[in-house]
């Protein structure tokens, strides 16, 4: 007697596009890696590179070693900082101990140290509309003096900000903020201070922002948005709200396939999948071909835009 296979149910898949690795990440790898190459194990790295486990759990294995502050760091090995900046007492120390150091900061979070710095020389008041203890913002605020750049995370905060002269303020922005929040909270400054001094160019960075314009593509028609990234990564979390708001009917954040608990998906018959800044590819495939393994997939790609954007290498790893 034969047994017919239960016919899987079928189930539409949109892949956002753009996804995943940014210029930024990748580069910040590669000079993880490359220096492991030109130094040999261990190469140490203050702070997470990127945020994103997969990420970190490669290079441990590649010989990469992460610590959270440089004295955890022996003189006699090289360091790499962090994708996200670090204040600028953390290089003057490595100088100090005579460190050979290696700074992987995003040239786009860079931009926004130099404009901070820009408006700081032309006595201006600094405004930084980012959120408190993230790596970049840490890092932002530590290019000048303490007390220097004022943080503002909401509406609220932006309703209650006093400056000292309202004709003389200026705004930078944490690179991976969601863009409607970060637009939210300068119009509220800007009617409370129409002098304020903006970016040149927004400081919320191109891959930031095609993410999230992907999202808004494909959430209308999504029973379940899924967004493959860290906890800790803030331009995935703002995935997962962008994908709320902009219409899907449930919105989660996962690390890898493993996280989906299949239990609790009920009857769905399209699911968005995108991937923060700082998640591999490898997990986006991963997370599709667990799909296929439970229904009848057909897979859409929503592409807003290409990405071409290539950053050098620094001369030491080059």
């Amino acid at each position: 007697m034969s047994v017919t296979a239960t016919p899987r149910p079928p189930l539409t898949i949109l892949r956002a596009a753009p996804r995943g690795f940014c210029a930024g990440v990748d580069r910040a790898i590669q000079i993880v890696e490359r220096a492991i190459e030109r130094f040999g194990a261990p190469v140490y790295v203050r702070h997470e590179i990127v945020h994103n486990h997969h990420v970190v759990e490669r290079l441990e294995a590649l010989g990469a070693v992460f610590v959270e502050e440089l004295d955890e760091c022996p003189t006699d090995r090289p360091v790499v900082f962090s994708a996200h900046g670090v204040p600028k007492t953390v290089p003057a120390e490595a100088e100090r101990r005579e460190m050979i150091y290696v700074d992987a900061t995003c040239p786009l979070v860079s931009k926004v140290h130099v404009e901070a710095q820009r408006h700081f020389a032309n006595g201006d008041e600094i405004i930084l509309i980012g959120h408190a203890g993230h790596p970049e913002v840490v890092g932002t605020m530590g290019q000048l003096p303490d007390g220097v750049i004022s943080l503002i995370e909401t509406v609220a905060d932006a309703g209650r900000f006093e400056p000292k002269d309202p004709a003389r303020i200026a705004f930078v922005t944490q690179t991976t903020l969601s863009v409607d929040d970060t637009s939210a909270i300068v119009e509220a400054l800007q009617a409370r201070f129409p002098q304020m001094k903006a970016p040149h160019k927004e400081d919320i960075c191109y891959a930031t922002t095609n993410r999230q314009a992907a999202v808004k593509a494909m959430a209308p028609r999504s029973d379940i948005v899924f967004v493959i990234g860290s906890p800790n990564s803030s331009n995935s979390v703002r995935l997962v709200e962008v994908a709320q708001r902009a219409g899907a009917r449930r919105a989660a954040l996962v690390s890898c396939a493993r996280d989906v608990d299949w239990n609790t998906l009920g009857s769905i018959r399209t699911v968005g999948i995108t991937a923060g800044a700082s998640a591999p590819e490898d997990l986006v495939e991963g997370l599709i071909e667990a799909f296929r393994e439970r229904f009848d997939v057909q897979l859409e790609d929503i592409r807003v835009t290409d990405e071409d954007v290539v950053f050098k290498l620094p001369r030491i790893v080059a």
